[in-house]
């Protein structure tokens, strides 16, 4: 299995530039156009939070306009930059966003791989959290299939990156998760954004790894007194995918137009 994950769009509506610098709406075509082209495409696509800039239905409006040419099914999650009974309005043919409320939890059955989704947000603040009542869903969530492989999707980390400004917006109740996680080792992957790089860590007996965002990263300054500031680098997505008995293997793509391919054998010799 093939899933595709996108992370961190921060639509904006009507053309505006988020933060006078990016045209965000631009980007997301350009990816799109990107998952498109790939000679495999995934079969699903997971959407790892701030989806738009300021949670606003037009800005919603623009996002749903933007994924429209996408041939797969795809499964959203809020950021800190989302707002929830917005996106649900907007995206009313997706029924998992209504599976729990008031949080935006859900479970996906309908692949070789599980999707569990977690809903990190607090509401009109950058950081986030996983109170006891977000944890006991997740717990009895996974518990419900222990033998089927599974990823977890949320958008807040559940580490600290050492990137200064981005920790202080971090997650809370991250021992908390770990506990719950360690008791399930069908756990393949934990897929989250909010960091706007590729950045991975070993938690709790899996991986947790952040995805790029198809528009602008986050500066990589890893300081603890790390200023808050974005870099025009390579804007990307994550391709992970799943066999039986080889488990989860995650490849970073670069959107853009690069030189190539080209080949490294010519009649059957390697090129000199």
């Amino acid at each position: 299995m093939l899933i595709g994950q996108i992370s961190d769009l921060h639509i904006k509506a009507d053309g505006k530039l988020s933060y006078r610098v990016v045209d965000t709406a631009g980007m997301l075509a350009r990816c799109v156009e990107h998952v498109l082209a790939l000679k495999q495409r995934p079969e699903v696509l997971v959407i790892t939070g701030d989806l738009v800039d300021f949670g606003k239905p037009e800005e919603y409006a623009t996002l749903k306009r933007l994924l429209a040419p996408l041939p797969m099914p795809y499964y959203l999650i809020p950021g800190n930059h989302d707002e929830r009974e917005a996106m649900r309005a907007a995206f009313p043919e997706h029924d998992y966003l209504r599976q729990w409320a008031p949080f935006v939890q859900y479970a996906i059955d309908d692949w070789p791989v599980r999707i569990v989704a977690l809903d990190t947000v607090i509401a009109g603040k950058s950081g986030g959290e996983l109170c006891g009542e977000r944890l006991a869903w997740l717990e009895s969530t996974l518990a419900a299939q222990p033998g089927k492989p599974t990823v977890v999707i949320m958008h807040h980390p559940p580490f600290e990156t050492g990137i200064g400004h981005m920790d202080r917006i971090g997650l809370d109740g991250t021992a908390a998760l770990a506990a719950v996680v360690a008791r399930h080792p069908n756990v393949e992957r934990m897929l989250c954004g909010h960091i706007h790089r590729p950045i991975q860590m070993r938690f709790a007996g899996t991986i947790a790894s952040v995805c790029p965002s198809p528009a602008h990263q986050v500066a990589l300054d890893i300081a603890p007194d790390a200023p808050s500031r974005f870099m025009m680098e390579p804007p990307g997505y994550q391709l992970h995918k799943w066999s039986e008995g080889n488990g989860m293997v995650s490849h970073t793509a670069f959107i853009g137009d690069f030189a190539g391919p080209y080949p490294f054998y010519e009649g059957g010799k390697l090129i000199d």
